[in-house]
């Protein structure tokens, strides 16, 4: 089917659903350390910020949740409006807060106002499954991909500068504003925009094969391996991009300019385009082509501090390569995740995947400092390169033959 204006308002609902759980959570998972650290909190305490992102990890517990109470279009959308108004109130309601006066219980609200956001998610993402066929998936998972890269460059940058301007009273308000005009295109989204009518038989009772169940799929395993090893070749290299750019002396301006403004520029656009190329060439050739550009970037990253001059354009280059092959790579990792969902459990399935994804990040950007300051940059990226290897080699493998149930 010929790509038309309802198909395009159908990708403009989600992508204005995916940016808006990222913009607020970029916005104070930036501006948290800065207010911190001029109040002189000791920096184990500011590092410690990093757990309130563990919603968008533990999320998939409470996901059978949602897809048990999802029969029907209009229960997907119950979700997601109830939980974006209650985001946006609690953001509302930080407004009136003084950070100098309550820390504590702005960051408790900021942690309620997360799990949220993460509930918007799930039911988002399962909505997303069965509001578009197979061939079209990889469209609405760039519309995803570009509401992160999107949301991070404008909540982690734009507003971060609104802030030092008007302050938190005055921004925070229209932050919580645009979360629920975001909510907009959802309003006119109909039963006859889904792809097919959304058929669920009701489910068992809840028992742990609602989460298990999962792993319990024909072939399953392959893609869980794929999801842990797909990205693990550049997530280091992302990790310890900033400090790297710091040891070679450049300054927190700059440094923000090349990754947080061209970097993420280019990994939206990768994220736009792959859409497309995983829709035109299918998602085993897109899978193993991503692979391949994951394992130069890794390479590049080794002869770049082992054999080639540092300087701006050769660093921006490979800034430029790195981010737009995250890009790439990440519409693959939740195009295939979709495909691998049970039947009625597409929230909590998708939930699971992308969980895989992020614990495998978030492992290797910890092994990633360690490695490198142990044995240098260089050990690093060889070292990356040799994973990125590794993932290649077992995706050729593991899905270079015929097609098999869940993937492809």
């Amino acid at each position: 089917m010929s790509w038309n204006i309802r198909k395009g308002g159908k990708l403009f609902t989600f992508l204005c659903l995916y940016i808006a759980q990222t913009i607020p959570m970029s916005f104070f998972s930036t501006v948290l350390p800065v207010i911190m650290r001029q109040q002189q909190f000791p920096l184990e305490i500011i590092g410690m910020l990093q757990l309130m992102k563990l919603p968008w990890v533990l999320k998939f517990v409470w996901s059978p949740a949602v897809d048990r109470t999802c029969f029907r279009l209009h229960d997907y959308k119950r979700w997601i409006f109830s939980a974006e108004i209650i985001y946006a109130g609690i953001i509302l309601a930080v407004s009136f807060l003084d950070f100098h006066v309550t820390p504590w219980l702005i960051i408790g609200l900021i942690i309620a106002s997360f799990i949220a956001s993460a509930t918007q998610d799930i039911a988002t993402d399962a909505l997303a499954v069965v509001s578009f066929g197979k061939k079209d998936k990889s469209m609405v998972n760039s519309m995803q991909s570009i509401g992160s890269f999107g949301g991070a460059m404008v909540g982690g940058g734009l507003l971060l500068l609104l802030y030092h301007r008007i302050g938190w009273a005055s921004l925070l308000p229209y932050l919580a504003l645009f979360v629920v005009l975001s909510l907009i295109p959802l309003f006119f989204f109909k039963e006859k925009h889904l792809e097919k009518p959304i058929s669920k038989e009701k489910m068992p009772k809840p028992n742990p094969d609602d989460l298990f169940g999962f792993f319990k799929q024909k072939n399953i395993w392959k893609q869980v391996v794929f999801l842990f090893l797909y990205n693990a070749g550049i997530i280091g290299i992302l990790a310890m991009l900033k400090p790297m750019l710091v040891d070679y002396g450049y300054s927190v301006r700059q440094i923000g300019i090349m990754s947080g403004i061209v970097g993420t520029s280019v990994g939206c656009i990768a994220s736009f385009a792959g859409g497309f190329i995983v829709r035109k060439i299918g998602r085993r050739t897109a899978r193993a082509l991503f692979a391949f550009l994951v394992l130069l970037t890794a390479a590049y990253f080794y002869l770049l501090v082992a054999m080639l001059p540092v300087n701006t354009a050769t660093l921006h280059f490979g800034i430029s390569l790195l981010w737009g092959s995250y890009g790439l790579a990440t519409i693959v990792v939740y195009t295939t995740s979709m495909d691998c969902v049970r039947k009625g459990y597409e929230g909590t399935d998708f939930t699971i995947q992308t969980v895989i994804t992020h614990f495998s990040g978030m492992l290797m950007a910890i092994v990633a400092g360690k490695l490198a300051g142990m044995f240098g940059y260089g050990t690093l990226f060889l070292i990356e390169t040799g994973i990125a290897f590794v993932s290649l080699s077992y995706l050729l493998i593991a899905f270079g033959r015929k097609k098999v149930r869940h993937t492809s």
